[in-house]
């Protein structure tokens, strides 16, 4: 896979083009601020880049679906992820697709802090693996074959 750097030193955000042979051209970013803010680096990436909400794929964890499960949307809630909540509110809309990953449930005795910044314990790192390939996966699809042939393909069971 070739890739081309295009990080911005003074942006919210880490991102850079890449491109496989045969596959459009990506974008991947990652927000250098904190998850509760991180709608200050989607809104700054999208001034700085022609990319449109439709072209926009938001990856996040989920402690509402099971490990391992991956759930994709062209739009909704926040669904109490603060990450998400942060990005409608930046961008005004809730309408832009999204792309869940399934880390919980989280068990009773631990809050929600604790739970995400745990590590995984080494008997879930099988279904983690396997959860970061297929959204991957997910993302390459949306990017090569777009948001409803994507649903189809990965939100079943």
């Amino acid at each position: 896979m070739r890739r081309t750097r295009a990080e911005r030193a003074e942006s919210p955000a880490a991102y850079e083009a890449w491109r496989a042979k045969g596959e459009p051209a990506l974008l991947i970013a990652r927000p250098r601020t904190f998850m509760n803010a991180s709608g200050v680096a989607v809104a700054e990436l999208l001034r700085r880049e022609p990319v449109s909400l439709g072209g926009l794929l938001l990856i996040c964890d989920d402690v509402n679906l099971p490990l391992g499960r991956a759930r994709l949307r062209p739009r909704g809630s926040d669904g109490g992820h603060n990450g998400l909540l942060s990005v409608s509110e930046e961008l005004g809309t809730t309408e832009f697709p999204r792309l869940r990953l399934g880390i919980g449930p989280r068990p009773p005795e631990m809050t929600l802090t604790e739970f995400v910044l745990e590590e995984f314990r080494e008997e879930e790192e099988g279904a983690v693996e396997a959860l970061v390939e297929r959204g991957a996966e997910a993302a390459l699809a949306f990017a090569r074959d777009g948001l409803e042939a994507v649903m189809r393909e990965f939100n079943r069971e």
